[in-house]
């Protein structure tokens, strides 16, 4: 394996493994990953590079950079794009942190069994030291493969659950409520739109920097005095979403959709696309939508059942959050996969994992229990 400037190794198969810990040399890999990301098909658009790269330069820690890489040739046909982290435990983790729902290696389907044994085996030479800990793994990613070729130990938990629609149209999507009543309503909330004036337009490339800064003002106002994931406040996560979304927008792996009502912007949305799904990633609001008893929820998606008809795009992804609100319409739940990645060596360190992870568990569970008042259950007195 190299470590970005010399020794190559030749896995199984007369591939070469490479170990990236340089940030320029990350940036350099942008045309070699966007087609990689193009011939994984279990991809999602956590692993574009744009979002990567983005991410990398909003949250990376210097000097804590990981990306084992696998070639046939000069043909880049694996990536595991990770960083380096000491807690818990010392762990190599996805890149893309908490702000992305989906974490996953990439493989050239063209490739086969080469590719996966290639990136397996970089991936046992870079875990050393440390654990490798794939989160937010959706079922049938790409790092399944690699799970199952791993020769050490390995352990496999629940991770988030996500909700999913399939990709229909706005019409199929409300015959599938539950009652007459509820597709009643939807239907009437679709014409208080039409009544109010409400227009949907896609952002073209250009509009797109403007757009996301209005996003985020929005999405300010809609959550004032309310709780809100304060990370998306914050002027790192501006920059990384400004910096990911327009070279996604070009590239045809995100579309920004903004809305109008009396000639001004009202909201604007985020919709991150794959080949296989569409997902609504972040909106912003303004208040005067609600006050005008407008549906917002239902205007959102609406909208991003429009993304859903390229063929082979056969999921509409509600990403990660159990909301009420995503329940009306009848999604499948799915939870991601926490992949854990041990060699016999670092073994003791999938111990710690699991024993902080069931104790992460355990406290969740305690927090969810309703406190008990005195005199309440127990035995006699």
């Amino acid at each position: 394996m190299t470590d970005t400037k010399a020794r190559t190794t030749a896995p199984p198969a007369g591939c070469t493994t490479e170990l990236v810990t340089d940030e320029a040399h990350f940036a350099d890999l942008a045309p070699q990953w966007t087609r990689l990301h193009a011939r994984c098909a279990s991809a999602t658009p956590f692993q574009s590079h744009a979002w990567l790269h983005a991410w990398w330069r909003s949250y990376g820690t210097r000097g804590r950079l990981r990306l084992v890489l696998a070639r046939d040739g000069r043909d880049l046909v694996a990536a595991a794009p990770l960083t380096l982290v000491r807690r818990p435990v010392p762990a190599l983790v996805p890149l893309g942190g908490a702000i992305s729902d989906y974490g996953d290696v990439l493989l050239d389907d063209e490739r086969g069994p080469d590719a996966v044994d290639a990136l397996t085996e970089g991936l046992s030479r870079a875990a050393r030291t440390a654990l490798v800990d794939l989160r937010e793994v959706r079922p049938g990613a790409a790092a399944e493969r690699v799970y199952e070729r791993w020769r050490g130990p390995r352990r496999r938990l629940t991770d988030s659950l996500c909700l999913e629609l399939p990709a229909l149209p706005m019409d199929e999507l409300v015959a599938r409520l539950p009652s007459a009543k509820a597709r009643q309503r939807v239907r009437a909330q679709l014409r208080r739109l039409d009544s109010l004036g409400v227009k949907s337009r896609t952002v073209l490339p250009d509009e797109v920097d403007a757009a996301l800064r209005r996003l985020l003002e929005l999405h300010r106002l809609q959550w004032q005095d309310r709780k809100v994931t304060g990370e998306h406040l914050k002027p790192r996560f501006r920059d990384h979403l400004v910096r990911a979304v327009r070279p996604m927008v070009c590239a045809g792996d995100a579309v920004v959709t903004e809305f109008r009502m009396d000639d001004e912007v009202v909201a604007v949305d985020v919709t991150l696309l794959s080949r296989r799904l569409a997902g609504g990633y972040l909106y912003g609001a303004h208040p005067r939508l609600r006050e005008r008893r407008a549906d917002v929820a239902v205007m959102l998606l609406d909208a991003s059942a429009e993304h859903t008809r390229q063929p082979g795009r056969g999921t509409l992804s509600l990403l990660r959050g159990n909301e009420p609100y995503k329940h009306h319409w009848r999604p499948d739940a799915v939870s991601n996969q926490r992949l854990l990645l041990a060699r016999r060596r670092t073994a003791p360190l999938l111990a710690a994992a699991l024993g902080d992870a069931a104790a992460r568990r355990r406290g969740k569970a305690l927090l969810r229990r309703p406190e008990r008042k005195e005199g309440d259950g127990g035995g006699g007195t």
